[in-house]
């Protein structure tokens, strides 16, 4: 069965699919710099391209709802194209999308995001909804950190993330002609490139601290995306489908 997009059927058909696709998947991005090689809307492109897959693979009991487009990405304003959503504003976004489902009785929605400046929004919506929507089942998802292990496994550089080798290598598997290889260069890959304040923001193992991109990186990447293959991609993102389509069919179960 193909992709069931809720944006492509017609009220009648929508009407059916509260039955027959009782999980409502949203992709989540974010409209922000990606460095010199990667669309602003990498982001986004990556968890369309995932809720397509995982849907698919649900045989039809998921359907794809809206895009949320822009994301909450105030660290990346020193670069241009960036547009940014307040954390308040992602928020609000995300409950209409909510109510406006529920109210034509989805009640089990995950939002799938493909970029991590929406996480602790989403984790504060969901807190929000068992209070204010209880019959409600509200999940998200993260995509990148899904595959840690398939991530690591192509032995990543000291200092990777945003733009590097993960990311871009997913944008070669799903959308090749977005990537301009011929621009793709290494930003930050060692904490020595880094000053005393981005070092100790990129510290693991202790309290978060949030810095703008720009003093992390000069061009907005960390990593090497140089590095990145289209096989490694297919396999971040095949793992990434594989284990939230897991874990729908287990919550379609519960």
């Amino acid at each position: 069965m193909s992709t069931r997009r809720l944006g492509e059927m017609t009220t009648v058909e929508a009407a059916a699919a509260v039955v027959d696709s009782p999980v409502v998947l949203l992709p989540a991005g974010a409209f922000e710099q990606h460095g010199p090689g990667l669309p602003l809307a990498t982001d986004l492109i990556r968890a369309e391209a995932v809720c397509d897959r995982v849907a698919e693979a649900l045989g039809g009991t998921a359907v794809v709802g809206p895009s949320l487009p822009v994301g909450v990405s105030p660290h990346h304003l020193a670069f241009a194209g960036t547009v940014s959503l307040t954390t308040t504003t992602f928020a609000t976004l995300v409950r209409e999308y909510v109510d406006g489902l529920y109210r034509h009785g989805w009640r089990r929605i995950c939002v799938v995001t493909g970029h991590g400046g929406n996480d602790a929004t989403l984790a504060t919506v969901a807190q929000d909804l068992l209070a204010a929507r209880p019959d409600l089942q509200f999940a998200w998802s993260p995509l990148t950190t899904l595959a840690a292990d398939v991530v690591a496994a192509a032995g990543p550089p000291e200092v990777s993330g945003h733009s590097g080798q993960a990311e871009t290598a997913q944008m070669l598997a799903v959308a090749p002609h977005l990537v301009h290889t011929d621009r793709l260069a290494a930003g930050t890959t060692r904490f020595a490139e880094l000053d005393a304040f981005g070092a100790l923001a990129r510290r693991r193992g202790g309290p978060t601290l949030t810095a703008p991109y720009d003093r992390l990186s000069g061009n907005g990447v960390l990593g090497d995306p140089r590095r990145a293959d289209p096989e490694h991609g297919e396999a971040i993102v095949a793992a990434i489908v594989d284990r939230i389509t897991d874990f729908v069919t287990a919550w379609l179960a519960a």
